[in-house]
């Protein structure tokens, strides 16, 4: 997945670099993500946010202070996630940042995969997909979830 270093940890002492992904734009999960947004720029932090280009979430956080990326996603898992993946990992390889956080189960799905255990990585999600419906995806879900630990440390 794509030439993600290993080295990434403290590459930017003193002024972290922090990308945030999300694709809900609006409503909780964009607010959330937007205080810290806003506390990091003041910081002096190097704040990215990737996000799809609906919603006020990328505006908002242009607005602070942060780079934005827009990383256009399909709200639900299905055959876009390969390509989803691979634009991620890209994104990240250009970033180059200390720490991904990642906000939402979708952000989830994609920026474990591509990242795996090259860049610290927090995942928050701000409710379970597992919980969200039923049915085979609940299920699928919840697979995912258990099994993902495997796939790297995540925070």
């Amino acid at each position: 997945m794509g030439g993600l270093s290993r080295q990434r940890a403290g590459r930017h002492p003193g002024r972290p670099r922090v990308l945030h992904t999300s694709v809900p734009t609006s409503e909780g999960t964009a607010g959330v993500l937007l205080t810290y947004v806003r506390d990091q720029v003041e910081r002096g932090w190097g704040v990215t946010v990737a996000c799809p280009s609906e919603g006020w979430l990328g505006y908002s956080a242009r607005a602070l202070g942060a780079d934005v990326r827009w990383f256009d996603a399909a709200r639900e898992p299905g055959p876009s996630v390969l390509e989803e993946v691979s634009r991620y990992s890209r994104l990240v390889d250009d970033v180059q940042p200390d720490l991904v956080h990642l906000h939402s189960s979708k952000a989830g799905l994609v920026g474990r995969l591509a990242v795996r255990s090259q860049v610290p990585t927090v995942f928050q999600p701000h409710g379970w997909s597992f919980l969200a419906g039923g049915g085979p995806k609940a299920l699928l879900a919840g697979r995912w979830e258990s099994a993902s630990p495997r796939a790297g440390p995540t925070t």
